[in-house]
């Protein structure tokens, strides 16, 4: 089913080519000003140019052929040659009729089927979600529906944020709560060796009992609290979270508990929302890409130590602001946001082959 902007283009590009000018100057969007009209056409101020001829002349000429069709009730030049159009009741009347009569509701097959994936919600573990989660829920959700119902494969993804530096707060501030814990994590720690399957199940039935999702959101806030106006506290953290990404057995089974924890209760709201994913892909499920990605990214020449850091400069000559550069390896050797995502980027690719990757996000993140 063709569109009102689409049938528009069709009889102004003709209305152009009958005065002897090119067809693709008869391009129809909607207008910048609604007030005045519904769509408008610029072509012939660009025709002009070329023609070298008063670009109200051409707009006149393209005006008079237009002025019989009857889905216009009006047809004026505004301006230096700009061609205002006001649909008219009867063509808004059948479109809504042809919509209506439509199981699609006038919405067209993609030609090509592509791949799509959609990266929205980005809930963290052990951390409560506010109402940014909730606009980038619906908001992704919604493009994920559009996509599909145009015939595209789309693939949801939760991206969840299990990997950075609020893990070595909460996990600290768990510690510190509780003695038994502490004492579990430091045995596990100190060990030279694997935890046994046996050792697994019976650490994570403790864990159960005594750290539940609503400790997490209590002890979270107190922890970063701490971590902002405390130094030892916040390299304390750190530190915890480098040897998490280490794979410390204590720390790593705790961080699998919470995550456990989180995700249900995650899965539980986001349904309730009518928002369900495909994907529950974490920060941590491309760890094993990071150590060749940043080995081939310093080999290219794009890593710069600054402050025991190792970070990307991404700003350009002629920027119009100051762009602040990615970091990529922490002072404490750690993998920060920046790199999970790019490393995300890689495993995408090679795990979906998509055509296109669409990010839901908050403005904060639009530099990222």
């Amino acid at each position: 089913m063709s569109d009102l902007k689409r049938g528009l283009s069709e009889a102004v590009a003709a209305a152009f080519a009958a005065a002897g000018l090119p067809a693709e100057l008869g391009r129809v969007t909607p207008s910048d000003r609604p007030d005045l009209a519904d769509f408008q056409c610029n072509g012939a101020l660009a025709a002009a140019k070329t023609a070298r001829r008063d670009p109200r002349e051409i707009a006149a000429g393209v005006t008079a052929t237009l002025a019989a069709d009857p889905r216009l009730s009006a047809v004026e030049i505004a301006g230096l040659g700009f061609i205002n159009m006001r649909v008219s009741d009867t063509a808004l009347s059948e479109r809504a009729n042809e919509i209506a009569a439509d199981p699609r509701l006038g919405a067209s097959v993609v030609e090509a089927r592509r791949r799509i994936l959609v990266d929205y919600a980005g809930p963290n573990v052990a951390k409560p979600m506010h109402v940014g989660h909730l606009r980038s829920s619906i908001i992704g959700e919604a493009i994920k529906r559009i996509y599909r119902f145009r015939g595209d494969l789309v693939v949801g993804d939760a991206h969840f944020g299990d990997w950075g530096y609020q893990m070595g707060l909460i996990i600290g501030a768990v510690m510190d709560e509780d003695p038994f814990i502490k004492a579990l994590v430091e045995q596990l720690n100190g060990r030279n060796q694997p935890v046994s399957a046996e050792e697994e199940k019976t650490a994570f039935a403790a864990l159960h009992d005594r750290v539940s999702l609503e400790d997490l959101d209590r002890l979270y806030p107190l922890a970063a609290a701490k971590g902002k106006a405390d130094i030892e506290y916040r390299e304390r953290a750190r530190r915890m979270t480098a040897e998490l990404q280490a794979k410390a057995p204590g720390y790593h089974l705790l961080w699998r508990h919470f995550a456990r924890v989180t995700k249900v209760a995650l899965e539980r709201d986001f349904h309730a929302l009518g928002v369900d994913f495909d994907l529950w892909k974490g920060e941590s499920d491309v760890d094993d890409l990071i150590a060749p990605m940043v080995k081939e990214l310093d080999a290219k020449g794009l890593l710069v130590d600054d402050q025991g850091a190792r970070i990307i400069r991404v700003a350009r000559q002629g920027d119009k602001r100051d762009l602040p550069p990615l970091l990529v390896v922490s002072s404490e050797g750690s993998a920060m946001y920046g790199t999970t995502d790019l490393a995300t980027v890689l495993d995408r690719e090679r795990s979906f082959d998509p055509d296109q990757v669409l990010y839901v996000v908050d403005q904060r993140q639009a530099d990222h």
